[in-house]
């Protein structure tokens, strides 16, 4: 049995030992096959899992999480998770488990060839170890592995016990998975931006609509995002990044969204007034100031930042692990940062909704403007706000 540590200082590897991480890989180049059973996974190391699946031609995959289903998921990795479940699905290569039964734990990895099982690490890590992360940097592990064939059997066999269906099922087959929603830091430090604590965001939740309006996010299909036809919303509302750019020398901010609304919406009476600011508190916690303007009274948007409006959102989608930020929106020819209604769809919510509570509060020059809520979760968890 070979002891393998993480790679960290002062307890980092010596001549002769090695980390889990590079065992992990070294023992899956020589597999063709891989089953796992850990306790916590992050997005980073799911990611990193299916890149070396590709990268070794592994024909049969399967990843067993264990603590999830009882303590909850964060919604980045859950989304992530079954993103790759799906891929593994198609190609018809492996699945992504849950453990639902009970609390599992343990941190198993078992490779084997032509059906059997030559080698297994057993330890302390969990999937976090294959990828290092700030999270994890300071973090240590220690495991073992073994090539003994009756060990490695042994383990095996426990791994096939917790893919049973009485102690676990796949990631897409569950209705009613917990999760954690993660904080969306894209509007973190942004002028004209103030976080608010979770009490503050508890009290305008439970104040009641004076008037209440569901927003429509429009968006393409996935396999409508090329379609610059002025129709499907490619180049505009949440999309207008990938307009064409004010400026040959730079691409549009991926962050910057309009939310352009509807004509039979906007002439409900209680609906906002044009050039009238008022502030919105977001169901996450954020504070800053907006307006509706343009012709019909139809674009909604932050006041003094264009790009608020698109940060709070799409932050939200990145968040989650539905999508990741663009860095030049001209390069991303396959537009793989567009925002979609399968993106919208897996979050649970196609809709902004906005609320007047009834509540005012003065602005930096003392004037008094009306407090609307604006809220984007997914619908079976917005609570009496549906």
């Amino acid at each position: 049995m070979k002891m393998l540590y993480s790679n960290i200082l002062p307890l980092g590897t010596n001549d002769g030992q090695q980390t889990i991480a590079d065992c992990f890989k070294e023992q899956a180049a020589k597999a063709d096959h891989l089953e796992i059973a850990v306790g916590y996974v992050s997005r980073a190391s799911l990611e990193e899992l299916d890149a070396i699946v590709s990268e070794f031609d592994i024909k049969n995959v399967c990843l067993n999480i264990g603590m999830y289903y009882i303590e909850g998921m964060p919604e980045g990795s859950y989304h992530t998770a079954v993103k790759i479940n799906r891929k593994w699905m198609t190609a018809g290569i492996g699945e992504i488990r849950m453990v639902r039964a009970f609390k599992y734990h343990g941190k198993i990895y078992c490779f084997y060839k032509d059906g059997q099982p030559f080698a297994a690490i057993i330890g302390s890590a969990n999937l976090g170890v294959i990828k290092m992360e700030a999270s994890n940097r300071r973090q240590y592990e220690f495991s073992a592995l073994t090539t003994d064939t009756s060990e490695c059997q042994e383990i095996s066999d426990f791994v096939e016990k917790l893919k049973l269906p009485n102690c676990s099922a796949q990631i897409d087959d569950i209705t009613d998975m917990p999760l954690i929603f993660e904080k969306n830091t894209a509007l973190t430090g942004i002028e004209l931006v103030t976080e608010v604590p979770p009490s503050n965001v508890e009290f305008y939740k439970r104040c009641t609509a004076y008037a209440s309006f569901l927003l429509p996010l429009k968006v393409p299909a996935s396999d409508e995002r090329l379609m610059d036809d002025g129709k499907h919303y490619t180049k505009s509302n949440v999309n207008v990044c990938y307009a064409a750019p004010r400026s040959k020398r730079k691409s549009r901010d991926w962050f910057e969204t309009q939310l352009t609304v509807a004509k039979e919406i906007t002439q409900i009476d209680g609906y906002p007034e044009k050039n009238v600011p008022f502030f919105i508190i977001t169901d996450d916690g954020y504070w800053f100031k907006a307006h509706t303007t343009s012709d019909g009274n139809k674009q909604f948007s932050a006041v003094g930042d264009e790009l608020i409006m698109g940060r709070w959102l799409k932050g939200r989608l990145a968040a989650a692990g539905l999508v990741s930020p663009i860095n030049d929106t001209q390069l991303d020819t396959d537009r793989k940062g567009m925002i979609t209604k399968e993106i919208l769809r897996e979050y649970g919510c196609e809709n902004l909704y906005l609320k007047k509570t009834g509540q005012k509060a003065l602005d930096e020059e003392g004037n008094s403007l009306d407090v609307w809520m604006l809220s984007f979760k997914p619908e079976d968890a917005e609570g009496e706000d549906d």
